[in-house]
């Protein structure tokens, strides 16, 4: 049986969801946005970020692996642009493969992200717009900057369907809304 989680409502690109809520660490819970699946919120969400994006001057999306590949796909379709997705894991496929390391919220791990030759190719020299689901610590951000940076391409903004914790903190990002942190 399934356990009964206190969620924390929010509405986004004009539809609501209720966001369950996990316990990270003792005395710190987050509401977790999961769009895998959600096509209706995917869609909805890509619609308004593209309008968001449209005075921004970019060549490229780029995410990372693997919560965020619906909206960076969803995006790409709407705006024409094409977008590139940071892998947590190597494979041999992947050639000369740029790298860098973070450390993600919900594992509290580090995790390796890796930019796969053949996108070092369609990023390099180019002007990027970064795409996330949530935007929470900013590590998966720091990750994605160095890895950009190595690969030649230039950060022009950006975007994530929610920002959480210090509002403020996020005041550049560009986002369809922010939740809060729930602490004991």
């Amino acid at each position: 049986m399934m356990q009964e989680r206190e969620t924390y409502g929010i509405d986004i690109a004009g539809l609501h969801r209720e966001l369950e809520l996990f316990e990270i660490k003792p005395g710190l819970r987050i509401a977790i946005l999961n769009i895998l699946g959600d096509t209706a919120l995917v869609e909805a969400c890509a619609d308004s970020l593209a309008e968001k994006l449209e005075p921004v001057d970019y060549d490229v999306l780029v995410t990372a692996e693997a919560k965020s590949i619906p909206i960076a796909y969803a995006l790409s379709v709407v705006t024409g642009k094409p977008y590139v997705i940071l892998r947590k894991s190597y494979k041999p496929y992947m050639g000369q493969a740029l790298q860098s390391e973070t450390l993600s919220i919900t594992t509290g791990e580090p995790q390796t992200l890796y930019l796969d030759e053949k996108d070092r190719e369609l990023v390099q020299g180019k002007k990027v717009v970064i795409v996330d689901d949530v935007i929470s610590t900013g590590s998966t951000l720091q990750g994605m900057h160095m890895i950009l940076e190595k690969a030649g391409a230039q950060v022009i903004a950006e975007a994530a369907i929610l920002t959480e914790g210090e509002r403020a903190k996020w005041s550049d990002i560009i986002s369809l809304g922010h939740i809060p942190v729930f602490t004991d």
